[in-house]
């Protein structure tokens, strides 16, 4: 037990630094003024490199070594040991000089995506993003040569641990004949709807925090334990028992930001019910990037683009805005969060169309991290992935390739996640529906609760004990199954359409 002891307490160590490099990119993406960015970046990175020295010394071999050899570990402790080698089997593949290269360059590179995404200017980005391709292009080798891998599926494992890009291929070719067809037989159905008046604004970004705060309070986060702000792109970070969401407004309308809140909110929601016995420990992370990604759609399109939710939500919204008349009938803005369109922004896209939006991004990263796709060409191939995928072709550069943070952060093989996530949704929510009837009666009375407490005891409180097929498996019955995120697109755009 004592080289365990010793295990859990690197790793906890390890845990601190990583929720300092948290709040750190929090407030970067959130409050940080774009003169300290040099300095904020040789913070960051030095943090990296201690974190990485102090999980990848030496003496953790022997440790893991040892404490694999002992008996009297519970479940818990196994899966924790389990999870602390593949920690170190990938951290051991770098060299801390590496470690600092990348999180300097992505520092730098996220401060010059944000003006090159106002000015839609693809070339003032080109020579930093080129530098953090290049960068991640050398941390893929060295993880594939230790792992046994490609380097896109190197890359793949630190946010989908166990993916590997044969599976998602598959996945995502059947989705992409599925999808075409199904969209304009939605859109077909839609066309049938009545023509609805639109909301007329302003709405106030005060008025539209304050929406989102009362939602959120009602979905169950924690505001003890967490905060909203507003950043460029939005997202969940933080640290452990700090977890913060950022979202961003539009005056002309309130439903994009909303709806980003409540998304945001669902990966809180993972983040705060983590088992609390286990924070700072490997086994008590979540259980990658497919699962997180789940649990913000599962709230944002699974539970709160449903009927039952608009039933709670719109007297709440009409009462905020002031709103009457059609437009803000709850049928009518049933309709108006579940309209399907053919649009440029992924974040802003409906279910419908959205896996295509990460289809083509995951194609075009695997290109470029294979180097079949020179990055100055990234633009041109966007636009024809565009045109192909969705039927539409950006105007600019700032609602084409240069719209998401993902690649100039560093996070190269996370985008397939999405689409994934996506699927889990939609079979975890069918299983918890199954599991209690009074799920969406309960979601249509503003009660969270049943809902928040199967995720709790299937998903959330589990953090990484088991693989993520086997949590899958455990919860639903069957490990990821395409079948039932095409089921609920069928229910919803065309059964009930």
């Amino acid at each position: 037990m004592s080289a365990y002891s010793d295990l859990a307490a690197r790793f906890s160590r390890a845990a601190a630094i990583s929720n300092a490099i948290g709040i750190l990119h929090w407030d970067h993406a959130a409050m940080m003024p774009k003169g300290a960015a040099a300095s904020r970046s040789e913070s960051v990175a030095l943090l990296a490199v201690l974190r990485h020295e102090m999980v990848t010394d030496p003496e953790i071999g022997d440790l893991i070594g040892e404490a694999e050899a002992a008996d009297g570990l519970g479940e818990w402790e196994r899966a924790n040991l389990r999870e602390i080698r593949r920690a170190y089997t990938i951290d051991t593949a770098l060299p801390a000089d590496l470690v600092a290269a990348s999180s300097k360059a992505t520092s730098v590179c996220e401060m010059t995506w944000r003006q090159a995404r106002a000015d839609s200017d693809f070339a003032a980005l080109l020579p930093s993003l080129s530098e953090v391709l290049s960068l991640q292009r050398q941390a893929g080798e060295a993880k594939a040569e230790k792992l046994g891998l490609s380097v896109y599926d190197a890359l793949l494992n630190d946010y989908e641990p166990g993916g590997r890009s044969a599976k998602i291929d598959a996945l995502f070719d059947d989705l992409a004949d599925f999808l075409p067809g199904f969209t304009e037989e939605a859109l077909a159905v839609q066309a049938r709807r009545p023509q609805d008046p639109p909301l007329e604004g302003p709405f106030p970004v005060e008025t539209q925090r304050a929406l989102g705060v009362r939602l959120m309070a009602a979905l169950g986060y924690d505001f003890e334990r967490g905060r909203l702000d507003v950043s460029t792109h939005p997202f969940c970070g933080g640290a452990d028992n700090d977890v913060r969401i950022t979202t961003r407004y539009d005056e002309a309308d309130f439903t994009s930001a909303l709806m980003g809140v409540l998304h945001e909110t669902g990966h809180a929601l993972y983040e705060q019910g983590r088992p609390a016995g286990f924070m700072g420990q490997p086994v008590g992370s979540a259980r990658g990037m497919s699962v997180h990604e789940s649990q913000s759609l599962l709230i944002e399109m699974q539970a709160c683009r449903s009927r039952e939710f608009l039933d709670f939500a719109a007297p709440i919204m009409r009462d905020a805005f002031g709103g009457s008349g059609p437009a803000w009938e709850t049928e009518a803005l049933w309709r108006r969060y579940t309209r399907v369109s053919r649009g440029f922004i992924r974040v802003d896209a409906d279910e419908v169309t959205y896996p295509a939006h990460v289809i083509l991004r995951y194609r075009l990263e695997r290109a470029m991290i294979a180097g079949d796709l020179p990055l100055a060409e990234l633009p041109t191939a966007w636009n024809e992935g565009m045109r192909e995928l969705l039927g539409v072709m950006p105007p600019n550069d700032r609602v084409g390739c240069l719209q998401d943070i993902h690649w100039p952060s560093g996070g190269w093989g996370y985008f397939p996640t999405y689409t994934l996530g996506a699927m889990t949704a939609a079979q975890l929510f069918a299983a918890a529906k199954s599991a209690n009837p009074d799920m969406l009666p309960a979601i249509a009375r503003g009660d969270f609760g049943p809902l928040v407490a199967w995720l709790r005891a299937n998903v959330h409180g589990l953090g990484s004990l088991y693989e993520t097929d086997e949590l899958l498996t455990r919860a639903t019955g069957s490990p990821l199954d395409a079948s039932h995120f095409k089921a609920h697109l069928k229910r919803r755009y065309v059964d009930e359409g």
